[in-house]
């Protein structure tokens, strides 16, 4: 795998609309090295891709669904009569954008 570089980050940032500062970016390279160092020592197990993947990290997990259960909604009508301006089923609310 390719190593982060500062452009990397500066191109991740201007593409997610962030400013980094040089002092930011050279952060996140370092949190990046660390994070390579880590997965580094994860493919050096012996035998790590016979390892089934895990859904939880406790053997003894069990998740309990309730039982869907029926009941009834609030009417429309009922749910509108506090709302200032309505037209039909929706509510008016002030024009912001542009």
């Amino acid at each position: 795998m390719n190593k982060f570089t500062k452009e990397m980050v500066d191109d991740y940032a201007e593409k997610l609309l962030i400013g980094l500062t040089d002092e930011e970016n050279k952060m996140v390279l370092d949190e990046f090295e660390i994070i390579d160092k880590n997965i580094d020592l994860v493919n050096k197990i012996p035998n790590i891709e016979q390892v089934a993947p895990m859904t939880h990290a406790l053997d003894d997990f069990e998740c309990e669904f309730r039982e869907d259960v029926i009941e009834d909604s609030v009417p429309i009508d009922d749910l509108l009569k506090n709302a200032g301006e309505i037209d039909g089923n929706e509510i008016q609310v002030p024009k912001v954008v542009g």
